[in-house]
């Protein structure tokens, strides 16, 4: 568990000694919800670490689907990627602005696509910046780069994946895989709007609710909880770690804090669902629970 850990988390420590390497690159995968009145772009090119390249989840994505930054194909990806000058050796390490929480998105998005040299910066942006290490507004560019994806199936699901799940039987406990919700409580119970336009609001049958801020420390910069208090957090919520898992949420981001947190714990084999509620809130076939008000 240590390993993976180390593996997935990067202290700004450690980053700021590698700055400068060639095989280190570094993605600003901030993301902002709509209505929030925030442009990740914009607050990107205002101010990023040195050397980081603006990940945009909204524009590295299946364009010709309805949904929200749903995942492109394996080669648009590659494509894309290597024009960033990432190549398949490199190390990439993904972080995010306050109020974001996306950067785990990016980290799973190239673990689908076969790479597993990639990490989240602990603290991110806000921890960077209040222990004074140096940010720039200067455009950063590579070198054109090789990346090859190999799409992984088995870390992605579709809505007919978990409305076959439901059917595996009447009880949580009967179905194939646990579905992890890390909206916030209101959203989840239906109590509260969606950002984007759906039909129904509530939360799929079953499913258990751990919002995403619940896996880490507002008080020390968003870093991510130890992994006895992540544990914690699954296990108050009723989430059994040693079963399959899928992450969802409203549109398929903070959904991948579910497959992080548990990476951190020793699972690499947590799905998320990609279209979440913008998909599932919005179909008619798409049974829902929707606490009383």
């Amino acid at each position: 568990m240590a390993d993976l850990r180390e593996q997935a988390l990067v202290s700004t420590a450690r980053l700021a000694h590698a700055l400068g390497r060639t095989d280190i690159k570094i993605l600003d995968g901030s993301f902002h919800i709509p209505g929030s009145g925030r442009d990740s772009r914009a607050e990107y090119a205002r101010c990023h670490i040195e050397g980081a390249q603006f990940f945009d989840i909204d524009g590295i994505c299946d364009r010709s689907s309805p949904l929200p930054h749903m995942l492109p194909g394996a080669d648009a990806f590659a494509e894309t990627i290597g024009r960033m000058g990432i190549g398949s050796n490199d190390h990439v390490i993904v972080y995010d602005a306050p109020g974001s929480c996306a950067a785990p998105r990016v980290w799973w998005t190239f673990r689908v696509f076969g790479h597993d040299r990639v990490a989240v910066l602990d603290g991110g942006l806000a921890k960077w910046q209040a222990e004074g290490r140096a940010v720039t507004n200067a455009p950063t560019m590579h070198p054109r780069a090789t990346f090859r994806a190999t799409f992984r199936p088995h870390l992605v699901r579709s809505a007919a994946n978990l409305i076959a799940n439901l059917k595996e039987g009447a009880n949580l406990e009967n179905r194939r895989e646990q579905v992890v919700d890390n909206r916030g409580p209101g959203r989840f119970a239906g109590l509260e709007p969606e950002p984007r336009p759906v039909r129904r609001l509530g939360h799929i049958p079953g499913s258990r609710n751990i919002p995403f801020f619940a896996f880490i420390d507002a008080e020390r910069y968003g870093t991510w909880r130890d992994n006895a208090a992540l544990a914690r957090a699954f296990a108050d919520a009723g989430v059994d770690l040693a079963g399959p898992l899928v992450g969802s949420c409203g549109s398929g981001v903070t959904a991948a804090t579910t497959a992080f947190a548990a990476f951190l714990l020793g699972r690499d084999d947590v799905a998320v669902y990609d279209g979440s509620w913008a998909e599932w809130g919005n179909r008619d076939d798409t049974p829902i629970e929707r606490d009383a008000a």
